[in-house]
Formats: structure tokens, C-alpha cells, sequence
């Protein structure tokens, strides 16, 4: 009787390439399809460029610096206070705060750890910058945020007596509280961006202080470069220059990913919001 026999099937060779589980590729497809900016989100790329540029002519330029006093103490006041707030963090005590338009900022601490608080100004400038970058690519973010810039504008004139200066502030005030009621508070996306780009590129307005215009209160580049003479204050500059950029770069990417909405989706969303 003829019995077939059967033999077993070879087993799979341990080089047989196999390939990768779908699941793996696509992510990768959903993460380039999230960083594509949207038709509402590519104005606003081209916009930071076009902010940064005119930022640093009116911060600059003489006469024209005038016109952005109140953003420029803003800017200032903001950078100070993460001086002040370091310093109390690290059991020091401050004897001494000016905000000055062309002077710059200054904060005089005794004790705390000099190192952290020197850091702090351009680190808390750049961080604070960033999140008002974000109210550029969302509605609702701007007005919550518009809160945050209104008391700003007014904080600094505790310590400024100029009347120009209560005359510009009131101008800014009147603008960021009539640009609620402008096309569903569109127009304060651009108002945030504006004043977050103008923030998170301080170190750069501060350094072009000291070159230029030599004022009185010396930039934290220069401070730190008296501190660690073995880093001159270019590349100080240069160091914390390119950690903006980066910062920058980041929070436009969580801004391309977080914010999808189109205008009219912006405006249902943020109607619900103290509705204008």
C-alpha cells in the first residue's frame, strides 16, 4: 500500500525582509499633512517676517522710536519682572527697578543666584513671546490674551510720568479695546502677534540698544560677558539670538498643528467668549 509521506515545509529564512507595519507609516503622513499651513495660517509665516522687519526699524529709527513707547515698556516692563520674579525665587531681594523707553530696563538685586536671574529676562521674554505668537493663529487665544496686554500697557506708568507716553498708551488701549468689536475680534490676532514677536526677539532690540544707541542700562549679553569674560558679549548675543529663532520656530509649528480652524469657525468659537 503506497503511503505519501508528507515532510515538513521549510522554515522562513531569518533574512526574508518584511515590510513595515502600516501602522508605522502613517503618522509620518499625518504629521506633514498637521505642519502644512492651512489658507488662514500661510499669511500669518509671511507676517512674522514682515513684524519683525518693521519692529526693528521703529525700535531703532530715531523719532519713529516714539511711536511704540507703550509696547516698547511692555516689552521692557515683562523682561524685568522675570529679573524680579528669579530673584525672589532664589532669596534675594530687589532694591531697585527702572523702566526706561531709551535707557532700558534695569533691576537692582542683593543676594539670590545671580546666574539664574541674569538668564531669566531674555529666557522669560522669549517664552512670553511665543505664547502671544500663538494668539496670531487663534481668536479666542488673542481675547483671553488681550487681557494680559491690556493691564501691560498700563503697569509701566506707575513708574513713567512722560506725557507722551500716557498719551500713546491710551491710544494703544483704545485700539486693543476697539479691535474686539472689528470683524469678530479678527484684528487682535494680528495685535498679539505683533507685541509676541516684538517680545520673544528682545535680546535682539536690547543688544541693538547697546550698539547704537549706548544706553545707560548695559544688555544682559554685555552683563553676562562681564560675568564669564571667557564668552564675549557677540557671542552671548549670538547664543541667545539663535535660542529666539528657535523658540520662534517652535511655537509656529504648535500653532500650525493646534490651530486649525478657519475664520469663520475662529469666530463661532470665540463668540462664545464675551461675544462682540
Amino acid at each position: 500500500m503506497n503511503r505519501s509521506i508528507p515532510f515538513p515545509s521549510p522554515a522562513p529564512s531569518p533574512f526574508r525582509p518584511y515590510p513595515p507595519p502600516l501602522s508605522l507609516l502613517v503618522p509620518r503622513a499625518e504629521e506633514s499633512i498637521a505642519l502644512s499651513p492651512t489658507p488662514e495660517q500661510l499669511p500669518i509665516l509671511y507676517v512674522i517676517v514682515v513684524y519683525t522687519v518693521v519692529i526693528f526699524a521703529l525700535w531703532n529709527i530715531p523719532g519713529a522710536r516714539l511711536l511704540i513707547t507703550p509696547l516698547k515698556l511692555f516689552t521692557i516692563g515683562w523682561h524685568e519682572l522675570c529679573h524680579i520674579a528669579l530673584a525672589i525665587f532664589t532669596g534675594g531681594s530687589v532694591e531697585k527697578v527702572s523702566i526706561d523707553p531709551d535707557a532700558g530696563g534695569a533691576t537692582v538685586v542683593v543676594g539670590g543666584h545671580a546666574p539664574t536671574i541674569l538668564v531669566a529676562g531674555y529666557l522669560g521674554s522669549t517664552v512670553f513671546g511665543g505664547v502671544f505668537v500663538l494668539a496670531g493663529f487663534d481668536t479666542l487665544v488673542a481675547k483671553i490674551l488681550s487681557f494680559v496686554l491690556g493691564v501691560g500697557l498700563v503697569a509701566p506708568l506707575s513708574l513713567v510720568r512722560n506725557k507722551l507716553t500716557i498719551v500713546l498708551t491710551i491710544f494703544y488701549e483704545g485700539l486693543l479695546i476697539g479691535f474686539w468689536f472689528i470683524d469678530h475680534a479678527q484684528p487682535l490676532r494680528w495685535y498679539c502677534l505683533f507685541v509676541g514677536i516684538m517680545n520673544i526677539f528682545y535680546a535682539v532690540w536690547d543688544i541693538t540698544d547697546d550698539k547704537y544707541f549706548r544706553k545707560v542700562n548695559d544688555s544682559d549679553a554685555s552683563q553676562l560677558a562681564l560675568r564669564y569674560s571667557f564668552i564675549g558679549a557677540h557671542v552671548w548675543a549670538v547664543l541667545w539670538i539663535l535660542f529666539e529663532i528657535g523658540v520662534l520656530i517652535g511655537f509656529v509649528f504648535l500653532g500650525l498643528v493646534s490651530f486649525k480652524l478657519t475664520t469663520e469657525q475662529m469666530a463661532t468659537e470665540a463668540a462664545k467668549f464675551l461675544p462682540t
